[in-house]
């Protein structure tokens, strides 16, 4: 397959191996890649994340400042796979980077795009002050918050429930203000809503079923018959062992949605956690009045 040259100058050479899907990169993204960088011809491996089973977020011109490398993502899509030959101008330049790379070193770098956001709303919103967010038309405010619960979905996906908590914390953080219109209002509440069900779910993946059963509740203020709200609360007090206030949420959310087989295999768990609970109990009870048998 012929090498397409990126830069005009055969400066970065590109290899596709495989085609991806959707938009190319863009400029703003925080992408999550697989690489292995080599020497010569492909036969030294000095850096790769190829062990790495979720490779962390990175943004470009941050975390990612080799600039043919920069070059090479922008030219990529969502799934993609390539090869890049970096000569040292797009590289490591005169110097190298002793001791693993000699100076005026073409490298070569073996690339796959598993998945980018593009943070560029929001990284302008958060550089600016409370004043200047305050005056932000709504629809920037709530595109932010989209993109940082994106985020959070990202990590939350990963398992990295901690950081997918804090953005989901950071996108409510930016919907405080109120609104004097009511339909400016509903479109925060229904933002918000999708928030604290996030919440919910990730602060039951971190054993916290307090903090589960909170965010549950704020969802119940705002829809009052909603069926995962009221699941995620069900959820919460079973973990609790308050059996009868699980059992309250459960079957409100049954009653909305019947044949929801998560609700029902939650309602079959909580029956089977009560009766173990009522025969630990009645086996206490035994123990206690045994003496006075005797």
């Amino acid at each position: 397959q012929s090498l397409q040259d990126l830069t005009g100058d055969g400066g970065v050479l590109k290899e596709q191996l495989r085609p991806g899907t959707g938009q190319p990169v863009p400029l703003s993204a925080s992408v999550a890649v697989k690489y292995s960088g080599y020497l010569g011809n492909w036969n030294k491996l000095f850096c790769s994340n190829g062990n790495s089973k979720y490779p962390r977020l990175m943004k470009l011109g941050k975390d990612i400042t080799l600039w043919g490398l920069e070059i090479g993502l922008l030219s990529m899509t969502k799934g993609e796979a390539a090869l890049f030959i970096l000569t040292p101008e797009y590289a490591y330049g005169q110097r190298g980077c002793p001791p693993s790379i000699p100076p005026n070193t073409t490298v070569l770098f073996k690339v796959e795009v598993l998945d980018f956001i593009d943070s560029e709303e929001s990284d302008a919103f958060f550089e600016l002050t409370y004043e200047q967010r305050d005056r932000l038309p709504l629809e920037k405010v709530l595109k932010v918050a989209a993109i940082e619960r994106e985020f959070g979905n990202y990590f939350f996906h990963k398992q990295r429930f901690k950081i997918a908590k804090d953005r989901y914390k950071r996108a409510l953080s930016i919907l405080g203000r109120s609104s004097s219109s009511k339909a400016e209002q509903s479109q925060i509440n229904a933002s918000k809503l999708l928030l604290f069900l996030n919440l919910s779910l990730t602060y039951l993946k971190l054993e916290r079923a307090d903090r589960a059963l909170k965010y549950g509740e704020l969802a119940l203020e705002m829809d009052q018959g909603n069926a995962k709200a009221l699941f995620r609360c069900g959820q919460a007090c079973l973990y609790m062992r308050e059996y009868s206030k699980s059992q309250d949420f459960l079957a409100r959310a049954q009653c909305i949605q019947p044949f929801n087989r998560d609700i029902n295999n939650e309602l079959k768990k909580l029956a089977r956690y009560y009766k173990e609970y009522m025969e630990v109990e009645k086996e206490m009870c035994c123990q206690m009045f045994d003496p006075l048998n005797s």
